[in-house]
């Protein structure tokens, strides 16, 4: 089955089609649809999809089922011997959200293939193969080495 990495509230969360995902609260109301961000996808021949090109092709269609309050928080704070408690508590504000459909890059892979690359062992039409002329002007290393070679042979006649 094919699955996706989606970006919510600066959290990842793994999902397939079907799956209901709790999150941080989103804004859009009750069934409104949205679309969150795609990091990863896996799809069902086991290739991964995590490139930015490909990856933007991917949709995930979600619904916002409900909005709801999670659990009781208590945070106890205690000092020994000094007379110091504090007691705070809170409930965070989640929405859950179901996913609809995983859509996975289109077939454009098929339509580039009917495309000829130009073979490597001719140069393009126009180009020819010259040296480059930044190796040329600055030398390589074995240029140096030679050129002191020679130095030595005259300095030895």
């Amino acid at each position: 089955m094919a699955y996706a990495i989606i970006e919510m509230g600066g959290k990842q969360y793994r999902v397939e089609k079907g799956d209901s995902v709790l999150v941080d609260r989103v804004s859009e109301d009750e069934g409104a649809k949205l679309s969150p961000r795609a990091l990863l996808y896996g799809g069902d021949g086991g290739q991964a999809v995590f490139e930015g090109a490909e990856l933007g092709k991917v949709k995930v269609e979600a619904v916002v089922a409900e909005h709801l309050k999670g659990e009781k928080i208590r945070v106890f704070k205690y000092r020994p011997k000094k007379r110091y408690r504090k007691t705070q508590g809170h409930r965070s504000l989640l929405s859950r959200i179901e996913i609809r459909d995983i859509k996975p890059p289109a077939a454009a892979k098929a339509a580039t293939g009917s495309e000829k690359a130009p073979s490597a062992g001719k140069p393009a039409a126009g180009t020819e193969k010259q040296p480059s002329a930044a190796k040329a002007a600055t030398g390589s290393a074995g240029s140096r080495s030679r050129a002191k070679d020679e130095q030595a042979k005259e300095g030895d006649s």
